[in-house]
């Protein structure tokens, strides 16, 4: 067989399902490998950040790496955006692109650039196939590599003259990742820094997610009885009525949650990406730490750690013996968290939209399989202030790269990843029309999600942002298409809501109908 045929093969034994790509010429050879298999289905897209953006999410949803597909030049450039996003929100992602012939490398050829350096930044490890019988070897490394701790994206090459190459070996066995856990000197240690603390609080980042530590970690919070905060990647970790949630932390302003932190004398902290937010932005009077995390903690000078237990969260959470902790921090704080945020919904006679009733409406109709992808913009921040999802991994939200674009193709993602699961997205009409043209992609899947589109004709969070710091904005508003329109030109139903009660009896619609890919404009300030 021939290698592209080889690479196929090898995918197929990683359970690869879906492949995300735009073929060119230099990836026709893996094209027509793609088209013979019977375990991947392949999804041409409209643009490659599209389908990077949905190998992204994917990732996230099933736990297993989405793959995407470019050819050299600029489909691997266009890939670029989404590659970043998934590398630096810790997504296992899987990209490949096609390349020049080995012996045309060394000169200037049409549409070459050495993608291995291009893609360095934004990737764990990028590898250019040099011979065919590596190819193998190639794939194991790279998905081991993509979902080993801290996940990311990985970069494989292919020129084309090594992929119509003849090959006479196979994929090799796919073995699961080692689960270590910490010394017993070290959960000791662990357990006498918090047995000799008084105020301890636990801050919960998405590693507990994608370890699958949710039970584990909510058993360690019943039993020290402190109160809790998460990133936002980590919503849903914790009921929203649960007693010990202090919800969310991680905001430009009026983060309140860090008052809490401040009170404390130790802060626990399981499985926190510090690309969501630098220590030095929420533990300013440096409170000591204890780590919890499948690595070490980085050497940060607001990261005091006395104690650190790197290994797997679900096996070492379990070992970790502690006395009760009860507290709370003064000042009724929990309660001016909540009413700060918006997170309990109170009787209002205004029937203009706001993103806060939007977010109240979605979460009352939410069910226990309900999917929200958030966009970027001024709406993310409002959706991790006041959306409470009911699960773990039920709120996709980008907050390492933080890209605009995200949702219409993550929703694509995310559907192919649950598909008896409600996807909902939310968006504004600058990160929509980034990617709206995945709406074609969609509909040729036949895949049904909601879109709500938040309406104002600006980057509102820019506008705020210079509004605050100059007094005026510049540069940061437009005019946009008729978005009912312009969905429905793609097959897709399109709608407009003017009052909360119109969006609500239409996000209730729009939720019923299984085989319908729904728009529902709103017009907000």
């Amino acid at each position: 067989m021939k290698a592209s045929d080889l690479m196929v093969s090898c995918l197929e034994n990683e359970g690869v399902e879906y492949v995300f790509g735009i073929i060119g010429k230099e990836v026709i050879d893996l094209g027509d490998s793609l088209s013979a298999s019977e375990k991947i289905t392949y999804i041409p897209v409209r643009h490659e950040q599209g389908a990077a953006f949905m190998a992204d999410v994917y990732g996230r949803i099933s736990g297993k790496p989405g793959v995407c597909l470019a050819t050299l030049g600029p489909g691997a450039t266009n890939l670029v955006t989404g590659i970043a996003s998934a590398n630096l929100d810790h997504s296992p992602v899987i990209a490949i692109t096609g390349q020049k012939a080995l012996k045309d490398q060394h000169k200037h050829s049409h549409q070459y650039i050495d993608i291995q350096e291009v893609y360095k930044p934004v990737t764990k490890w990028s590898i250019l196939i040099k011979a065919a019988n590596t190819i193998p070897e190639v794939i194991r490394k790279s998905f081991r590599t993509a979902v080993e701790e801290k996940p990311g994206a990985v970069l494989i090459e292919l020129p084309e003259d090594i992929a119509a190459e003849n090959v006479t070996t196979g994929p090799l066995a796919v073995s699961g990742l080692p689960k270590s856990v910490p010394v017993s000197e070290s959960l000791r240690s662990a357990a006498q820094v918090i047995n000799q603390s008084q105020k301890p609080f636990i801050i919960i980042g998405n590693e507990v997610i994608r370890q699958n530590a949710v039970i584990e970690v909510l058993a360690f919070i019943e039993q020290l009885g402190s109160p809790v905060a998460t990133s936002f990647m980590a919503k849903g970790i914790l009921p929203k009525d649960h007693p010990q949630n202090f919800y969310t932390f991680g905001f430009m302003e009026k983060d309140y949650v860090l008052r809490g932190f401040e009170e404390a004398d130790l802060l626990i902290v399981i499985g926190f990406d510090v690309i969501e937010k630098l220590p030095s932005e929420w533990n300013m009077k440096k409170v000591p730490v204890l780590h919890l995390s499948a690595t070490a903690a980085d050497v940060d000078e607001y990261y005091p750690v006395l104690a650190e237990l790197v290994g797997n969260l679900k096996a070492t959470l379990p070992l970790l013996p502690t006395q009760p902790k009860h507290w709370q921090p003064s000042g009724r704080l929990k309660q001016r968290i909540e009413e700060s945020y918006s997170i309990i919904e109170k009787a209002s006679g205004d029937l203009n939209l706001t993103i806060e009733e939007i977010l109240h409406v979605l979460e009352k109709i939410q069910t226990d399989e309900t999917i929200l992808i958030s966009d970027v913009g001024s709406h993310k921040v409002a959706i991790a202030r006041t959306y409470q999802p009911k699960h773990a991994n039920q709120m996709i939200i980008s907050n390492g790269f933080a890209s605009m674009g995200i949702s219409i193709p993550g929703a694509i993602g995310a559907k192919l990843a649950a598909p008896e699961k409600t996807v909902i997205c939310i968006t504004g009409d600058g990160g929509a029309l980034m990617n709206f043209a995945e709406l074609e992609t969609a509909k040729r899947l036949g895949l049904s999600f909601v879109i709500i589109l938040l309406n104002n004709s600006m980057l509102k969070l820019e506008v705020d942002t210079m509004e605050k710091k100059f007094g005026d904005s510049y540069g940061v508003t437009f005019t946009n298409p008729n978005f009912v329109h312009l969905a429905e030109s793609f097959g897709a139903r399109g709608v407009r809501a003017t009052t909360i009660a119109e969006f609500e009896g239409m996000l209730v619609e729009a939720m019923s109908l299984k085989s319908e890919v729904v728009l529902i404009e709103t017009m907000i300030q």
